[in-house]
């Protein structure tokens, strides 16, 4: 990624804030079952810069322990988790990995 701000979507339904000087990615996960969710998240992971911010949206209750976990694994940062009619938002930093 550059170092500009940039901004990336994915089946986009609002943009998110942008981050000066890091990218915003957005991933629409809405209607994936496990495994896929947490799958997608650490693919798209790997494609981003440390600093980068990823914000996930997935219907899939899994999700909730499964994200958290993967990023405990990766060095991820889970900056905050929303959860609200069935769909679930994480808001996550990109580590140094």
């Amino acid at each position: 990624m550059s170092a500009s701000p940039t901004l990336l979507y994915a089946r986009l339904k609002a943009p998110p804030k942008m981050i000066s000087g890091y990218s915003s990615v957005w991933l629409d996960l809405r209607g994936l079952n496990c495994p896929l969710p947490v799958l997608r998240t650490r693919k798209m992971l790997a494609r981003l810069a440390s600093g980068d911010r990823l914000i996930v949206e997935c219907t899939d209750p899994l999700a909730v322990v499964d994200i958290p976990h993967l990023l405990h694994e990766t060095g991820d940062t889970l900056e905050r988790q929303e959860a609200m009619n069935g769909l679930f938002i994480f808001h996550i930093k990109r580590g140094k990995g």
